[in-house]
């Protein structure tokens, strides 16, 4: 794992809270513990599979904080830490538990009063055999949409879905990571939190270096969906590159009688001279435009009876590439083999309207796997490229993938370009050149955990498979007759705890294809055509790591990753 905690790594030993707290019941859904400490932080006791608790943290009876967990109730599947020096220590904790699991039949004999403890230290140490090591992962907790990422001084900032408090999806929250290369992160603090307007949904950042905001130039501009009664799109600045945010005191900035209402990606329009903004409304996205980046005029819609409408469209991007204009739109339902996927259409963009130039029942997917959702663009990239980074994993099986110290991970980062086949015009997608430097440039005769392996010399028909001592195994299969290739996971190791997962991913390969890129990184494959013509990613969990490749058909060189 290529992350470094903020957080003290070597767990102290802990202190027992019966020592200095008590807890109260009041019926057998509801209890409160009082807390009296001079430690960093509560260890909460997390049992997945019950139903969620809401904690209310209070505070001289003031409400500080809320938010959900899974508070054990049998057992203890993992701690999460909730950091109570920031109110001064001593506090209580206000718990409603809902739903009907519980197996235990007193409240008074939850473990998870027993379990907590307080810590000035809590231990990040990665204990999951599945996490990878050359892909972004939260250091603890549940994570997905990739969301406000821009590029400033030498820095990438990635800000994501977070939930700082169990290993499923709840109380978003921006979490953020920062790298110099795109390969290595470091976790910083949780950048916006929730508030009286709702959640933090999904969103965007700017560099606005003309201060057109009226914040100082190069201040760094957020815009996210506050998640409450409704959907609305907020507001925040940074005076800090990205580090702190301070929201506007007039948000919500939008609002719509839309229940689908969220995700805005704003970006300079160099050609338009104004800011633009696109977000997701339902089965559509809105587009707006701006001079001072805090007040939008609704300009036009697109999406009625283009693409795919199988489910909800969720977090756009709106990019110009060469002469043309691509507006990618992510789906959940309505992937090519089920669950969720990422869209995208290529046409027009004035400033106020987009017009696509394909047929309305054309639709183009970015990446031909099962796990890639969520696709959005770095802000501000060097040298006018299009990078992008997608959430590596898909909503029918997101929650129930066999981790539990962090949940998901963002697949490698993309550059994106475009191609014509016979007429039409495609994105182009393959690893963005920090990647290639990642790995050693002479090859070996090994296959590890984290490789990247080079397929070249293809024949009509070959085939590369991924095997290790146990059976299990992964086939890569080109078809050149029918211009397809495919990778079949249904063998890969641990499989069953999702119908949704065994699989067959089949792509075609726009025209012959030269050669194939894959990389492997514990439990992921992630397969490029060499011009970019197809990117296919898929997850993969092995009951140990696949060490033997057989090739057919085809050469294969295996790169190691640099350590």
């Amino acid at each position: 794992m290529n992350t470094k905690s903020i957080i003290t790594s070597t767990l102290l030993s802990a202190l027992a809270l019966t020592a200095s707290a008590q807890t109260a019941v009041m019926s057998d859904t509801h209890a409160m513990q009082r807390v009296k400490t001079d430690k960093q932080y509560v260890l909460l006791p997390v049992e997945e599979s019950m139903d969620i608790a809401h904690v209310r943290v209070i505070k001289n009876n003031q409400v500080v904080q809320e938010f959900n967990c899974r508070l054990a109730v049998k057992h203890t599947d993992y701690n999460v830490p909730l950091d109570v020096k920031t109110f001064g220590g001593d506090v209580t904790l206000d718990i409603q538990f809902t739903g009907q699991k519980r197996p235990v039949s007193s409240i008074q004999d939850y473990v998870c009063w027993k379990g907590m403890t307080t810590t000035d230290t809590f231990d990040t140490t990665n204990r999951e055999m599945y996490r990878p090591v050359f892909h972004h992962t939260p250091l603890y907790g549940w994570m997905n949409d990739p969301n406000g990422m821009f590029y400033k001084d030498g820095v990438w900032h990635l800000y994501f879905q977070y939930n700082p408090y169990g290993s499923q999806w709840e109380n978003m929250t921006w979490g953020h990571s920062t790298s110099t290369d795109l390969m290595h992160w470091q976790q910083q603090p949780e950048a916006i939190k929730p508030d009286g307007l709702g959640t933090i949904f999904s969103g965007s950042c700017v560099v606005d270096k003309n201060n057109t905001a009226g914040q100082g130039a190069d201040a760094v501009v957020a815009f996210y969906t506050s998640a409450g009664i409704s959907q609305t799109q907020s507001m925040a600045v940074s005076h800090d590159n990205g580090k702190t945010f301070t929201k506007y005191a007039g948000n919500p900035i939008l609002t719509a009688d839309v229940p689908d209402f969220r995700d805005p990606n704003a970006f300079w329009n160099e050609d338009a001279k104004v800011w633009n903004l696109i977000l997701a409304a339902g089965q559509e996205m809105r587009i707006y435009s701006s001079t001072d980046l805090t007040h939008w005029k609704e300009e036009s819609s697109f999406g009625k009876e283009y693409g795919n409408h199988g489910g909800v469209w969720e977090c756009p991007d709106l990019m110009k590439i060469g002469d043309k204009w691509v507006l990618i739109c992510n789906i959940n339902p309505g992937g090519p083999f089920g669950g969720s996927a990422t869209q995208y259409f290529i046409g027009k963009f004035d400033g106020h309207k987009f017009t696509c130039e394909d047929d309305p029942k054309t639709t183009k997917w970015l990446d031909w796997g099962k796990d890639h959702y969520a696709t959005v663009s770095f802000d501000n990239a060097p040298e006018g490229r299009h990078v992008v980074l997608p959430w590596m994993s898909n909503w029918q099986y997101a929650n129930q993938v066999p981790t539990q110290q962090f949940r998901s991970a963002n697949g490698l980062p993309r550059d994106l370009g475009l191609f014509s086949y016979k007429g039409d015009t495609y994105v182009s997608v393959l690893p963005s050149p920090e990647v290639y430097k990642a790995f050693e440039e002479t090859t070996t005769g090994s296959l590890s955990a984290c490789a990247y392996l080079e397929v070249t010399n293809l024949k009509s028909n070959a085939t590369v498979t991924l095997s290790n001592d146990k059976g299990e195994q992964v086939v890569i299969t080109y078809d050149g007759s029918k211009q397809t290739v495919s990778m079949d996971r249904t063998k890969s190791g641990k499989t069953d705890f999702s119908a949704d997962f065994p699989c067959v991913t089949t792509a075609s390969t726009y025209g012959k294809a030269r050669s194939f890129q894959l990389f492997v990184d514990h439990s992921s494959l992630e397969l490029f055509e060499g011009q970019g013509h197809v990117a296919m990613t898929n997850l993969v969990f092995p009951t140990s790591p696949y060490n033997k490749v057989t090739a057919k058909g085809c050469k294969v060189k295996i790169h190691a990753y640099r350590k």
